[in-house]
């Protein structure tokens, strides 16, 4: 069982992902163990949660020029439960679990293709503005579509 400190009940937490992303392990993800390095499972998250806000339709609005404000990572964690080996599919749920007025948190589920959960992870994201660096709210149709994880931005 998972016991990481932002998991309260895991079977209703489990039952929150509705996107996930799979994965291959690359060659030059493992270590000189034959597990996926620990330090790659950071970037596992990264590639995950782009491909979310992709799926929601944010990431392109975020890439434009004229934008006032980006996406920061605040603060990231992983709990590792299984190793991860060199050619294996695994499957990134994510979600983000509370939203605040310029901050997402956000939880990763990792599972195999065996449906086992390899890792467990969560992340707060802060909306800067550009040119302040300070935070910088979410509109409220970011907010929706943080909110409405099913239907992407057309």
């Amino acid at each position: 069982m998972v016991k990481a400190n932002y998991i309260q009940d895991f079977s209703k937490w489990e039952k929150g992902f509705t996107y996930a992303a799979p994965l291959t392990v690359r060659f030059s993800d493992i270590d000189m163990f034959g597990i996926a390095n620990n330090a790659t499972i950071i970037s596992y998250l990264e590639f995950a949660r782009i491909e979310y806000f992709k799926h929601l339709g944010l990431m392109q609005d975020w890439l434009l020029e004229e934008q006032v404000a980006v996406p920061v990572v605040a603060d990231i964690q992983c709990d590792y439960v299984k190793p991860i080996y060199y050619d294996e599919t695994i499957s990134i749920g994510v979600k983000v679990e509370t939203i605040g007025q310029s901050s997402i948190d956000i939880h990763y589920l990792g599972k195999n293709n065996k449906d086992q959960i390899v890792f467990t992870g969560r992340s707060t994201i802060v909306q800067v503005h550009k040119e302040t660096g300070k935070g910088h709210p979410w509109t409220h149709e970011e907010k929706q579509y943080f909110e409405t994880t099913e239907v992407a931005k057309q």
